[in-house]
């Protein structure tokens, strides 16, 4: 049972009620937001929290086991708050948030009732919808290093070693035509091979899009025409003369490693592990016994 201060208690037990709900957010870059259900800006444990942005509860599942709780909360986008380039751009993501049930006629009783973080956020015109996990959600991720052929290292990490600086790693470039929402033609690129930008960061320097980063999915080169493929469209239209930097990705592959970063010293992966055919094999009728014909040979 969750615990009340005295004085919310004895609000409740009055049977009449001021209450109202209020939120206060904690990004992971450390800003800290407040925000109220109520009809009017409530000063909380000495946080504003704004009634402007329209923020109201969806629904709760609690749990009483070890599965993570689910809410969810709806608000207003607005240029003074929660903008929705902020959120395509996933400076919300796995944010803080506290739940406060607060006494607007005196917003110093209120009462901390539930704590989790931003998951998935699902965006319209005029408004949002954000999913809320209980901090137990934390215990569903994978920690640790897992036995796999392919490299668990992100490319550029100390664990990795690339120097994504490298001019042979990153190229600065600007959109000469649009395909796509997501698909676009580009200048600046020419000396760079197919693929070497599949799986890296695009960062935008100039155009609506300046300082998002985007996953690219593809880059190809044909015939001298350079084409990027995003993984998904960013918040505002890509326009013609957009400038960008985007650097290499990585395939995690043991011979991509080799071949095109020359890396495989750091390499994070085990690709000699013995597949799935060498566990269930039965006896083999060859007289050579040094298991190479299972691909299990030291």
């Amino acid at each position: 049972m969750l615990p009340l201060p005295e004085d919310l208690q004895a609000r409740l037990n009055s049977g009449v009620t001021t209450l109202a709900w209020c939120w206060r957010v904690t990004r992971r870059d450390g800003a800290v937001f407040g925000f109220t259900e109520h009809d009017g800006d409530l000063v909380v444990d000495g946080l504003t929290c704004r009634a402007a942005s329209g923020f109201a509860p969806g629904e709760r599942d609690g749990r009483a086991d070890l599965g993570a709780d689910q809410a969810s909360v709806f608000g207003a986008l607005s240029d003074e708050a929660i903008t929705e380039a902020d959120l395509a751009n996933g400076l919300w993501d796995g944010a803080r948030v506290d739940v406060l049930r607060v006494d607007w006629q005196d917003p110093s009783v209120f009462a901390h009732v539930w704590t989790g973080e931003i998951g998935e956020t699902r965006r319209g015109k005029t408004s949002f919808e954000a999913e809320l996990r209980g901090l137990s959600a934390r215990l569903e991720r994978v920690t640790g290093r897992i036995y796999s052929r392919q490299c668990d290292a992100e490319i550029g990490d100390a664990r990795c070693g690339v120097d994504l600086g490298d001019p042979a790693f990153r190229g600065e470039g600007s959109v000469a035509s649009i395909s796509g929402d997501d698909l676009f033609l580009a200048d600046g690129l020419g000396g760079f091979g197919d693929g070497l930008f599949a799986g890296g960061l695009l960062t935008w320097t100039g155009g609506g899009n300046a300082g998002a980063i985007c996953l690219v999915e593809a880059h190809r080169v044909s015939g001298g025409v350079v084409t990027l493929q995003l993984s998904k469209a960013p918040a505002q239209p890509i326009a013609q003369g957009d400038a960008f930097t985007v650097t290499a990705g990585c395939d995690k592959r043991h011979a991509t490693c080799r071949d095109r970063f020359t890396n495989i010293v750091n390499f994070r992966g085990h690709p000699f592990l013995p597949g799935n055919d060498v566990l269930i094999a039965g006896p083999a009728g060859d007289t050579l016994r040094d298991g190479s014909s299972r691909g299990g040979a030291r």
